[in-house]
Order: C-alpha cells, then structure tokens, then sequence
C-alpha cells in the first residue's frame, strides 16, 4: 500500500530483491503509445513488470534491486517520450504563475485563424459564393499546422523513428497530406476549389479543442485525491515547554502535542489527551455525522474538530499517517491497469499500422477507380484522422480513477484495479462473525435474578466487578453505570483464574464465574437452568452470582454475556440479497448458538465451530464451488482468509495486517460498506464497458465510411476528437454514485 518513488530512492516493493519505481511520462497522446513506452521499459534488463497508464499519465515499475531509474527514463527518452521521477506524496498538480497562459490559449489561437478558412465553406453551403486568397489561405493555415500543432509533428516524428506509429503519426500524416496537397495546387496555378488548407487547419484546431476538453474532464476524475491533499493543513500549534508555538506540520514528530481550536483540521493521527468534541471525518471515513471523542481516543489526521479545544499526542506524521496511507492506496489503485485493459493492449498494438494500410489501399483504390487522386487523398485523410485509438486508451483508465476516486469520498478504499473489477461478479460473501458482523466487544444483555429484584442482582456484580480490565467484568461496570445504579465497594477481592471473582459486598462473601466454578462450590444451579439453556442457544456465555452464608452456599442468579450485533448489519445482508449476492457466516462458536446469530440476520449458510486457522480453507472451498467469492474480516487470523478469497474486504477498524492483505479497505466499521463496494464495482465495470463500446463503434463504423467517401475529413476530425470526450464524460457520470445505489 505505500508504493512510491522519488528521484533519490524507489519504492518498497513486496520483494526483498525488487525495487518499485512510479513515473511520469509525458508525451502520450493515445493506445499505442502506452503499448510503445511498456515494449521499451520491458527490453529493460532486470525489469520484471511494467504497466504505464494513459488517463495517469504514469508508469509503474517493478525491476531487480539496484537496477535504477536512469536506465528506465534512458529506455523511455529512445522510445520518443519523456520521464521523470514521481513522488506520489506530491502528486498535487502543478500551480500556474501569475504570468502563465491559461491553458486554452492554443485553442483559442487556432480557432481565430482557422475561422475565415472555414467561413466560406459555411457560405458556400448556403448557395454564398464567399472566397479567400490561396496565398492568404497559405497564411493562415501555416502557423496553425506548424506552430499550435508542431507537438503533434513532433510526437509523430518520434514514433516514426522508433518503427512504431501512434495517433500523432496519424495527425501528422493526414494534416501533411491535405496541406501539402493545397499547396502544389497553389503553385501549380489550381482554382480555389482544389486548395484544402482550411481541412488541414480545421482537423489540428478540432484535436486541439478535443485535447484540451479531455485534460479537463481528465482533472475531473483526479477531484478525490484533490480534495484528500486539501485536507492536509500545513501549520499548527504544538505545546512545547509550557507554550503553544505555531509549525510547519513537516517538523511535528511522534509523541509532540498538538493543540486544536475548535473549527481547524487536525494536523496529525493521535490520541487525545486533553478535552473533549465532536470530530467530522467525512472527507476520511465516509461517515456524514460528526463524531464524539474525548480523552484517550484517537483522531486522524485531516479531520475537523467542531467545538472543544483539544490536545493531541502525535502518533504519525507524514507518508505513514492514515491520510497519506489513503491518498497512496486511491493513487496506486487509479494508476494500475485492470485486466480488461490487457484487450485493448492486444487491439492497440496493431492498430496504427492496420489504419495506415486501410489509408493507402483507400487512396490507391479511388486514385485508380477513378482517377481523381484528389478526392482519393482526401478519403485517405479522413481514414487516417477517423481512426486515431484516443478514447480506446481512456476508456478503461478513466473509468477506474472516477471509480475508486467516489469509493474513497464514501470510505471505501480499492487497492487495486484488479479487485475492482472483479468485484463487479461477486456471488458469494463470507463474513468472520466477531467484530465484523458483532461490535467485537462483550456486553450484558440479559440478567436472572433467582428472587429478588433485577437491579440487586447488577449491584451486587458490579461491585465485585470493580477495577477488572477483563472484557466481561467491564461489560458488567458498564452496564450498570447505564442502568444509574449504585455500586458499592468490595473488599478481600481474589481472582479465581479461569472461573471468576470471589469478594466481600457489605458484609456477604459472593463468588461470580463460570459453571465450573459453581460445581466446585457445590452450587445448585439446577431452579436457572431452563433459562441458562434458552440463552446459551442464542450464543450467550453463562455467569453465575452466587453467596457464602454460615458456610453454606447458594445461587442469587445468573447473568448472561453476548457480543452485539452492528447497527446495520442487518440491512448489509438484506441489501446483499437485493443485488443477487449469497451470504455465509464463520464462526468459531457452536453450530446451535451460530445458527441462531445467523438466522436473526438473515445469513444463508454458516459454517459453525471453524478454527482461525481453518478459515482460509473454508474460503477456498467456497470458491470450489464455482463461485466468485468476497471474504470480510477485520483481524490478523482474518488475513489468510482474505488473501485466499476472490477479492479481501477489510474493516479499517481491525488490524493492519487485515488491511494489507484485502484488496478493499472500509473506512468504517460498518458492514452496509460491502454492498456499496459491490455496487460501485458494478458501476464502474458498466461504465468500462460502455466506454469501450463506444471507442470501438467510433472506429468500426467511421473507418468504413471514411475509406468508402462518405465522411468528409473535417467531420472525421470531429468525430475523432469528441470520441474521447465523449469516454471521459461518460467515465465522470460515476460521481454521482451514491452509496445505496446498485
């Protein structure tokens, strides 16, 4: 999860013997070009893995340690484009000066020149017999080509020298062709209607419009990890030697106290030591209401505090602060390549040559039908312009980054693009019982008193319960400071281990434990023991109070200990049902008391009575049965289970073992998550393939109709251009999902 490079060091990898090294490539304009520079990393000696993507405009490397990142960037400058190192903590893009020009400027330039060549065009169309002067046309034309388009030129130029092609080429080919075309009309004394530089001035202001619509929409998709990188202030107040001084947050360090106003965001992941608040997490966890938290609780880094004036004990900073764990774990799984992507690789690699083959058989089939080779350039022009594989390169890429970037706003963090998209086909869920589907903490939740009232019974508990830090005499305290009642104090207090408490209570020696302890004593519990069966089929653990008189002892009642269950955990399943997905309980408990906690949720199928360590094969045996299967468990003996299940679901409440194992983190404890990580995994994946559908349709039908003359190369150029717009658009529809939705 904390994959990064920077130009001094590479990255962790998972391999002692490999180094991970992230780049940014600049000079892609489409599929090819991400096949190019991934043929070029993987020649490399000693690069075992290479994925580079073009939405991120990134590659990712895995390489045998030591190799280095010069011999990488070496390998990308030959292949015609440009790297640099890239420290995915400072992924924020780049702030433009005061005097730097907005970033249309090269289309609004085009459009300015370009508009009188196309004007009579227009005029012409409505029966106005408007024209302009070659050698003006010449004019005009020129610095559009050869200035505002010169990247295209170059680009194409590159890939030619490397054997390879790309859209560039493409651009380049076409434009040169129309323009070049016009101008032996020109010299050679042709009429106004054989000159076409407004086709070749058009295409290169249409493409630039187009570039410059898709790095908007583009920026669009990258808005989660913006608004993540907002949350991270950069001074705060840290109490040193009696004083509150304001810092740079980069010189805070473990176990420094930092102070909170009421309405700042907090600077760093501690434990509260002073005050108490509400804490909004939103931006982090995905949780809509502010949370309370006092003393000895902790707080994440970038969250707001409402109220109270807090003071915070510094646990992480930096690059191992949650924050920046979830910025590095959205980046990597945006810049990842899933595996429907590798068709699009296998379509891309041939692409170019395969349209550049269609061009010249189209321009040799109207020249010599014909005779008019004019016209046959033209269509080959439009061939070659139709055809550019732009938005078959963002199809899948944009699609991911928009996906994972509204997962993340609503606390569910994706790994990787892989467990993405096979999420989507989930068909199974199997969830660990204790604190996955429980609060994972005991509680009373029931109390039998053999005659007498209730409350004596939890006072009489309570007091012997006093100064425990054991799970169940805590349940019992605090159970009886919700019900307001009085405890008293216990003297002579001894612990039984493994069977209880024994204590002096006003005057009565009590004993409370288990039923062994009972038998030793030689207490009857047999008046309870109707009661004590009802509640042990429901899973609860049996306690039992009972009282030393003139050496005789007897039962005063029981109470009875069960771990409750989540708010919501209810509807998870129900909601898991409504998408069609199958639902399976393992528990350690026995079959009676798992069966019961089961069919009070609604679960299909348990496995009752499985061991930590059989986990993993209760998962695999699951998938056996041919189906898709997605495990759920928060603890370190989850972690087996997780990485042996189709796709790991962790709860960020667990451990971190739990989270580096699972493909797909929840930000919150709370089991409704699953059903909304399947559902934007399923919208995502429709998205992918509607993207990719519409990039293929693009090309399947306008290449025919290119190659037969029935699109003119201005409308290809358009078409062409809004093709990728038209992908990342549809890719950034998946904003608007919201949890809930399937």
């Amino acid at each position: 999860m904390d994959i990064s490079a920077t130009s001094a060091a590479p990255a962790a990898s998972a391999d002692l013997d490999s180094d991970a090294y992230d780049l940014a490539i600049r000079g892609m304009t489409c599929a090819s070009c991400v096949g190019r520079v991934e043929r070029a990393l993987n020649k490399v000696p000693g690069v075992r893995s290479a994925q580079v993507n073009l939405a991120t405009e990134r590659a990712h490397v895995v390489a045998a340690a030591g190799l280095g990142i010069g011999a990488l960037r070496e390998a990308i400058a030959a292949a015609g484009y440009e790297a640099d190192p890239l420290d995915l903590r400072q992924s924020a893009p780049p702030k433009q000066t005061a005097h730097a020009l907005p970033d249309w400027w090269r289309v609004a330039v085009a459009a300015v020149l370009t508009l009188p060549l196309v004007v009579p065009m227009i005029g012409l169309a409505v029966g106005a017999p408007w024209t302009l002067s070659g050698w003006l046309q010449l004019a005009l034309s020129t610095p559009v080509l050869f200035w505002l388009g010169a990247p295209f030129y170059v680009a194409g130029w590159k890939a030619l020298r490397a054997f390879s092609g790309n859209m560039d080429l493409l651009v380049a080919i076409g434009t040169s062709a129309a323009y070049g075309l016009s101008v032996f009309h020109l010299l050679t004394g042709g009429g106004a209607h054989e000159l076409y530089f407004e086709i070749a001035a058009a295409l290169i202001t249409f493409i630039l419009l187009g570039k410059w619509l898709e790095a908007r929409a583009k920026r669009q998709t990258t808005a989660a990890i913006r608004a993540l990188e907002a949350l991270r202030p950069e001074r705060a107040l840290v109490r040193r030697n009696g004083k509150d001084v304001e810092v740079p947050v980069g010189s805070i360090a473990v176990g420094d106290l930092v102070v909170v106003r009421p309405g700042e965001r907090i600077a760093v992941d501690g434990e509260i030591r002073e005050g108490r608040s509400h804490v909004d997490e939103s931006l982090i966890t995905g949780e809509s209401l502010p949370v309370a938290k006092g003393a000895g609780e902790r707080v994440t880094g970038g969250a707001i505090n409402a109220e109270g004036l807090l003071v915070v004990a510094t646990r992480a900073v930096g690059a191992e602060s949650t924050l920046a764990r979830i910025i590095r774990m959205v980046e990597n799984a945006q810049a990842a390549k899933a595996p429907i992507q590798r068709l699009v690789d296998r379509v891309s690699a041939v692409f170019v040559p395969i349209v550049l083959l269609i061009a010249l058989a189209t321009l040799l089939a109207w020249g010599f039908a014909t005779g008019n080779w004019t016209s046959a350039v033209l269509y080959a022009v439009a061939v070659l312009v139709i055809a550019c594989p732009c938005a078959l390169g963002l199809a899948t890429p944009t699609a991911i980054m928009a996906g994972t970037g509204v997962a993340a706003r609503h606390g569910i963090l994706i790994k990787d693009a892989e467990a993405l998209e096979i999420a989507h086909s989930i068909t199974t869920v199997a969830f660990d019982k204790t604190g996955t589907l429980t609060e994972g903490r005991p509680q009373l939740l029931a109390f039998e008193p053999l005659a007498g009232p209730r409350d004596e019974l939890l006072r009489l508990a309570a007091a012997l319960q006093q100064g425990s830090q054991h799970p169940l005499a805590r349940a019992v305290t605090e159970r009886a400071g919700a019900d307001g009642v009085s405890v008293p104090v216990a003297s002579d207090s001894k612990a039984l281990p493994g069977r209880g408490v024994e204590a002096v209570v006003e005057g009565r020696r009590l004993y409370l434990g288990s039923s062994r302890l009972m038998q030793e004593l030689g207490v009857d519990t047999a008046a309870l023991s109707g009661r004590e069966r009802a509640l042990a089929a429901q899973g609860r653990s049996i306690s039992w109070l009972a009282e030393e008189t003139d050496g005789a002892r007897r039962l005063l009642g029981l109470l009875a200990f069960g771990d409750a269950v989540k708010a919501g955990a209810r509807e998870a399943i129900a909601q898991l049902h409504a998408q069609g997905v199958k639902t399976v309980m393992l528990s350690g408990d026995n079959l009676g008391s798992a069966t019961a906690a089961a069919r009070a949720l609604g679960i299909d199928e348990v496995r009752a009575e499985v061991l930590p360590a059989d986990k993993a094969q209760t998962v695999a045996a699951l998938r056996g049965k041919r189906r898709v299967v997605a495990m759920v468990g928060d603890g370190i003996n989850d972690a087996p289970a997780l990485a042996a299940a189709d796709v790991g679901i962790a709860m960020a409440t667990g451990t971190d073992v739990a989270m580096h194992t699972a493909g797909i983190t929840l930000m919150r404890g709370d089991p409704r998550l699953v059903a909304d990580a399947i559902g934007v995994s399923r919208r995502t994946y429709r998205k992918i393939r509607q993207n990719l559908f519409w990039a293929f349709f693009y090309n399947v039908v306008g290449i025919p109709l290119a190659a037969l003359g029935f699109l003119n190369p201005i409308i290809a150029g358009a078409a062409m251009a809004f093709s990728s717009v038209s992908v990342v658009t549809n890719a950034l529809t998946l904003r608007n999902w919201k949890p809930g939705a399937k």
